[in-house]
């Protein structure tokens, strides 16, 4: 996003209506004054869009405040370059020129593309999506991989005198999973190789295998369980669901917008690159 206080500056220079809609009262609230200037719940809002993602794992008290300093020292230097001029002159009204746009760009994303995209529109997809999924059969199996069967043997017998599986995957196995004592969590037929799934899905819960041999080594498996599989909640996967019906509406959008413009790329090296790479229409969104 874009420097919060350059905003602020170019909405109302512009003449630009700043974000609408409900809670208006609650974004005016003053925060803090600096040298008079008020920073308000909004710029909060602003700044929380720039660079929330950046403090995401601080407390929301401790983010609040952070968000707030940023702004301060936002407006304290915005201060120093007006007092000293900086302000003025080519490069700078260019650079004013550019954040201006990207904040008319911004605007646009937010207000025409992400606002399109409704949570009952993802709950919608969710749905559509979700009643194409056949239920797939799944176990949980726990296993410990050894170099010769007559390691494997032994792991046996000593489950048999009432050895603890997970523990025994700790000490003795050379998997990956022996850390985890050779918990493998779900998994359907597809995702193991055949002839681990075929023993791992004959055996009943709480059943040891016979050594099996792979190309990785001889395994002892345990079945810990069976199910049918589930398709995750919506509320796992609303945000990402959500992002992504985002992204395509925004290459929808945008694509519409480039076909009518009229876009001439007069930087031959440019156009160049741009032709044989084929992105003379492609959103850099």
């Amino acid at each position: 996003m874009i420097f919060v206080k350059l905003l602020q500056i170019l909405f109302t220079a512009g003449g630009i209506a700043m974000l609408a809609g409900g809670g208006a009262l609650a974004q005016s609230k003053v925060l803090a004054t600096v040298n008079g200037v008020e920073i308000t719940e909004q710029d909060l809002a602003f700044a929380r869009s720039e660079i929330g993602e950046q403090i995401a794992n601080i407390s929301a008290a401790q983010r609040r405040s952070n968000l707030l300093l940023y702004i301060i020292e936002n407006q304290i230097l915005a201060t120093a370059s007006q007092t000293e001029k900086l302000d003025e002159g080519p490069d700078a009204e260019a650079l004013i020129k550019y954040y201006r746009r990207r904040a008319m760009h911004d605007l646009y994303y937010e207000r025409k593309i992400r606002a399109a995209v409704s949570e009952d529109a993802a709950r919608k997809f969710y749905d559509a999506e979700v009643a194409k999924i056949k239920p797939q059969t799944e176990v949980r199996a726990r296993h410990i991989l050894v170099k010769t069967e007559a390691e494997a043997l032994d792991i046996i017998e000593r489950l048999g005198r009432g050895a603890d599986f997970a523990e025994l995957a700790r000490e003795k196995s050379t998997g990956p999973s022996g850390a985890k004592g050779g918990d493998l969590e779900y998994f359907t037929r597809d995702k193991m190789l055949p002839e681990f799934s075929a023993v791992a899905f004959k055996l009943e819960k709480g059943a040891i295998s016979e050594p099996l041999k792979t190309r990785f080594g001889w395994h002892v498996i345990k079945q810990e369980d069976k199910r049918e599989s589930k398709p995750p909640d919506f509320g796992e996967v609303k945000d990402g669901l959500m992002s992504g019906m985002v992204r395509r509406k925004a290459v929808e959008v945008i694509s519409a917008l480039r076909k009518a413009a009229k876009i001439d790329i007069l930087d031959p090296d440019v156009k160049k690159t741009l032709e044989a790479a084929g992105r003379q229409g492609r959103s850099f969104q």
